[in-house]
């Protein structure tokens, strides 16, 4: 579940940025809308406590984030939160299962090799779990991203403008993907997105729309 309750946040800056309350049930999906710089990614990163706000609460699964510090919000992150950035932030240094791999050290788990495995599977990949990032096609590197985000059973999935650099028929895929993986965990799935494809993907979804801030806030 996650319940949002006067959130704030001012970038160094940059203009205060407000946010309107919204409850989504577990095992729902909220389609996250609004024009650049109105604060989609500022918001998803208050959720996933890669930010803190200035004001107001966000809880999730039962958690009030803002009161988790250091290795502690980043454990909570880890074991509760699968995140797919519009940058995919894969180690070109590591191959596509060591990439997954992270997400263990992240949660402070023990690895898992074979949950991996099923993880690269069910997303379509497990043949690539040799390669680095530089081998993959761009479908293929979402698709190993996806499969590190929800590679732990999070409790929520937070998609970034997942489709902003597909064509339309990548797109409607990239999206049944997000909500058949979401599906696959039970997890709570937030998209943030300007691509009316997404949005017609999502129909039937909660909808937040979000305004851009005041020139004189």
């Amino acid at each position: 579940m996650i319940h949002t309750r006067g959130l704030a946040y001012r970038h160094p800056g940059g203009p205060a940025l407000t946010f309107p309350d919204v409850q989504v049930p577990q095992g729902g999906t909220l389609l996250l809308q609004g024009t650049s710089g109105a604060g989609k990614s500022t918001w998803l990163s208050l959720l996933a406590g890669l930010l803190t706000p200035d004001a107001g609460r966000a809880i999730v699964d039962g958690q009030e984030v803002a009161v988790l510090r250091g290795a502690q919000r980043d454990r909570w992150r880890g074991r509760t939160i699968g995140f797919l950035p519009q940058q995919l932030h894969l180690s070109e240094a590591l191959s596509v299962e060591r990439n997954l791999a992270l997400a263990y050290f992240a949660a402070d788990l023990p690895e898992d090799r074979q949950a991996i495995h099923a993880a690269l599977e069910a997303l379509g990949v497990a043949a690539l779990a040799r390669r680095r990032p530089a081998q993959l096609s761009g479908g293929q590197a979402q698709r190993v991203a996806l499969a590190r985000a929800v590679l732990l059973q999070p409790k929520v999935l937070l998609a970034d403008e997942p489709t902003a650099s597909l064509d339309d028929a990548a797109a409607q895929s990239a999206v049944a993907l997000l909500r058949q993986s979401a599906a696959r965990c039970g997890a709570t799935l937030v998209v943030a997105t300007h691509d009316a494809r997404a949005r017609e993907a999502l129909s039937g979804a909660q909808v937040l729309v979000l305004q851009p801030p005041r020139v004189d806030a």
